[in-house]
């Protein structure tokens, strides 16, 4: 489970001061598929950023399984990193000189309990490029890589920063469905910062934001399948 309370972010200093964030609570639970959506510049990768570890909050307490990850010191949120979070990023930041398995070799090393390896190059439909280096591949075959990268630490908690943004809309419903079946087979939570609201439909929450603040939640009782979205 995540529980952001009240967090504040801000940049720059004096008159040039951006508050990014101003005040942000919210729960997700756990083995959700969570949506963060808003207008560029309403905070939603911050919010995402911080609840990762990579950006650290001004004020306010972001707890994950019971650990509040401010109090960490840098060594510790590494390691919290490494064994509770899985990072998939609009772009794929694969190493080009190493191949697919190498690539994803390199996230199970970060790993004491990493997943299956021919388990899930089966799951993701990679098996057959995975000696295949990263400029050989389409722009969703490099996303299931980098997917695939996050996955094999075992993490419990998958977090996605507009992954779909650089796909056309057929490579983004693959890649949806690979996020839909990641969540029903490993019960991964999997947080999901997008532009897109049709991806909102097959959300268990949606987190609406504007200016650095959250003004609505909303929770979906019948999500629809990633088969099922339409306009993309």
């Amino acid at each position: 489970m995540v529980i952001v309370r009240n967090i504040k972010k801000a940049y720059g200093s004096g008159t040039g001061t951006v508050h990014a964030l101003k005040g942000v609570s919210c729960e997700i639970q756990s083995g959700e598929k969570c949506a963060i959506i808003g207008a560029s510049g309403s905070g939603k990768s911050t919010l995402l950023n911080s609840i990762g570890g990579l950006e650290k909050v001004d004020e306010g307490e972001i707890i994950i399984d019971e650990t509040n990850i401010n109090s960490l010191n840098k060594e510790e949120l590494r390691r919290f990193r490494r064994d509770k979070l899985g990072f998939v990023f609009q772009f794929y930041n694969l190493l080009p000189n190493l191949c697919v398995r190498d690539n994803i070799k390199v996230g199970e090393k970060l790993s004491k309990s990493p997943m299956n390896y021919e388990g899930l190059l089966s799951t993701l439909g990679l098996k057959q490029f995975e000696n295949m280096y990263p400029p050989e591949l389409s722009g969703g075959q490099q996303q299931r890589v980098s997917i695939a990268r996050a996955l094999i630490k075992n993490s419990p908690i998958l977090l996605c920063d507009e992954p779909t943004g650089a796909l056309d809309s057929t490579t983004s419903k693959e890649i949806l469905k690979l996020l839909e079946e990641i969540n029903r087979k490993y019960g991964t939570t999997i947080i999901f910062v997008t532009h897109n609201n049709a991806i909102t439909q097959m959300m268990d929450t949606t987190i609406i934001m504007k200016d650095g603040m959250i003004i609505d939640v909303i929770k979906n009782p019948n999500p629809v399948s990633a088969e099922e979205l339409d306009n993309l």
